[in-house]
């Protein structure tokens, strides 16, 4: 049974040719299977969802996520730059912390869902979506015309790899120098390994502890294989999806877009206007933060084995209120879970509604979110 249902949401241009990561060929010769994923050739799955999903919460598994966009950014102008762009303030940020935010447009819209590194007041790295990374380059470079903020795309030539899981730290620990017991959630830092510079960071999109890699190609090559020998199972973006899902993480053109803000979206928690001065799509947040949202981003539980999947219509008393935007059957929790867009006011916990499956209703309950909350990590909050 296929239990994702969301890893095709960018669709590949027939005209474009099909991109592979530096990873390519080491993962094809493990029997891989692949799909076009935002015009790159990705695996999909190795030996199975189940079993890579569970290896992720129970062990330690790995993702080639090269795909994503990869941005180096320095200049004296950068902080001030970068906070016209986003909700968040990242002056709290100090060299070696990170914040997850989003790049707005004028409507308050969410044009990426992006990671900030920060390497210091004049340098940092920016992770954005393999969807959107030439989109979010023009808009970068857009506004940095008037400052000296210099952006370098490191998108095709870097390896980036997750590595995610109980057993992440360990794995990873006998292979640097630097105590990563010390590096916190969502902290950073530049380390040697196989002998070259390669950045770390305890960030993920699984809900678990670990790690992502940023490295050279010829060393993330030798890394994977390396990973692998020592245990490590190989994963596919088929399995990151039901991860990401149970953690009730946003994925980008489906459960956030252009048309969404981040207080419909529920990452309100990111949005921090006494702190900012005035960014692009502020006065849409104050008016929705004075008066209220009218839909909102819900988790819901089906009842049964029922998959609700992106795009079905969630039903009250008859009627059409909003439509599924993921949906999946939790191979942790065996129960098939989804989130959706409802209006605010039945939006609340334990409301139950109905989701329409191939012409038929069926019935769903509003749960709280994340649907799967992972004991092994510790979140310090900036």
């Amino acid at each position: 049974m296929i239990l994702f249902s969301s890893i095709a949401v960018a669709h590949q241009d027939p005209n474009s040719p099909v991109l592979k990561t530096p990873l390519y060929d080491v993962i094809a010769a493990e029997g891989a299977k692949f799909t076009h994923f935002a015009g790159w050739d990705m695996p999909v799955q190795f030996t199975g969802l189940k079993h890579e999903h569970e290896a992720i919460r129970t062990s330690v598994g790995m993702f080639d996520i090269s795909h994503m966009g990869k941005f180096a950014l320095k200049g004296n102008d950068l902080l001030p730059a970068l906070q016209k762009l986003v909700p968040s303030n990242l002056s709290r940020l100090q060299p070696g912390q990170a914040q997850y935010s989003v790049l707005l447009n004028s409507n308050g819209g969410i044009i990426d869902d992006i990671i900030f590194y920060s390497q210091g007041p004049a340098r940092g790295v920016l992770i954005v979506n393999a969807a959107t990374t030439d989109k979010d380059k023009d808009w970068l470079l857009k506004h940095f015309t008037a400052t000296d903020v210099i952006l370098t795309d490191l998108s095709r030539e870097k390896v980036l790899i997750a590595l995610q899981g109980p057993q992440a730290e360990s794995v990873l620990q006998s292979l640097v120098p630097v105590d990563l017991s010390q590096l916190l959630f969502f902290n950073h830092l530049e380390t040697d390994l196989l002998n070259t510079t390669v950045f770390i960071a305890r960030t993920g999109y699984t809900g678990e502890d670990g790690f992502e890699i940023m490295i050279d190609a010829r060393a993330g090559q030798q890394l994977w294989q390396l990973l692998q020998s020592q245990g490590v199972t190989p994963c596919g973006l088929g399995a990151r999806d039901t991860l990401r899902l149970e953690a009730a993480m946003c994925l980008y053109g489906q459960d956030i877009d252009d048309n969404t803000t981040p207080l419909e979206a529920g990452l309100g928690w990111l949005v921090h206007l006494p702190e900012k001065e005035d960014f692009i799509g502020r006065e849409v947040l104050e008016t929705q933060k004075a008066h209220g949202v009218k839909r909102k981003l819900v988790g819901l539980q089906m009842q049964g084995r029922h998959i609700a999947r992106h795009g079905y219509p969630i039903i009250c008393r008859g009627e059409t209120i909003g439509e599924v935007t993921s949906g999946t059957l939790s191979p942790t929790l065996n129960r098939a879970i989804a989130l959706g867009y409802v209006p605010n006011s039945l939006g609340k916990i334990g409301q139950s509604l109905d989701v329409e499956i191939r012409g038929k209703t069926y019935p769903a309950t509003v749960v709280k979110k994340p649907f799967y909350r992972s004991p092994c990590v510790v979140r310090e909050k900036l």
